[in-house]
C-alpha cells in the first residue's frame, strides 16, 4: 500500500464556486437535499467531512417551490419562544405564500451539520423572489436540477 497518498484539503485553501439553481417546480425536500450536498462540497472528489469546501448557491425562483400530497394543509412550521405559551404553529400553505424561503432554509439546515461548519454553510445559500438576484458580478454558474416525476 505504498503507492496510496490521501491528500486533505485545507479549508482556507479551498475555492468556492458560485452556483445558481432555479428552483421552478422542484420539491421542497428534494431540492434541499441537493443543496445541502452543495453546499457541504459532496459532490467533490476532495470531500472532507470537517472542510469547508462548498459551493455559494443562489437559489432564484424560490415562490415556485411545491410540496407534495397534503403537506401543505397538514404540515406545520414550529417555533417556540421558550416561554409558556410561546408555541407558534404554522401551516405551510400561509408560510409558502408568504416566506417561502424560510422553509427552505429550514429544510436545507436539518440536513447539515448542527456545528460551527454548519453555521458557516447555511449562511452560503441565498434565496431570491423570481429570476433577478444582486450576485450577477460573481458570475454563478447555472446548474440544471431534474424534476423526477413522483
Amino acid at each position: 500500500m505504498r503507492g496510496l497518498k490521501v491528500t486533505n484539503v485545507k479549508p482556507h485553501l479551498a475555492k468556492k464556486a458560485w452556483v445558481l439553481v432555479d428552483a421552478e417546480g422542484q420539491v421542497l425536500g428534494r431540492l434541499a437535499s441537493r443543496l445541502a450536498g452543495m453546499l457541504r462540497g459532496k459532490h467533490l472528489p476532495s470531500f472532507t467531512p470537517h472542510a469547508d469546501q462548498g459551493n455559494v448557491v443562489v437559489v432564484v425562483n424560490v415562490e415556485k417551490i411545491r410540496l407534495t400530497g397534503n403537506k401543505l394543509d397538514q404540515k406545520f412550521f414550529k417555533r417556540y419562544s421558550g416561554y409558556p405559551g410561546g408555541l407558534k404553529l404554522i401551516a405551510y400553505r400561509e408560510l409558502m405564500a408568504k416566506r417561502p424561503e424560510r422553509a427552505l432554509r429550514r429544510a436545507v439546515w436539518g440536513m447539515l451539520p448542527h456545528s460551527r461548519m454548519g453555521r458557516k454553510q447555511i449562511r452560503a445559500l441565498k434565496m431570491y423572489h423570481g429570476t433577478t438576484h444582486p450576485h450577477v458580478a460573481q458570475a454563478p454558474s447555472a446548474v440544471k436540477l431534474e424534476v423526477r416525476p413522483l
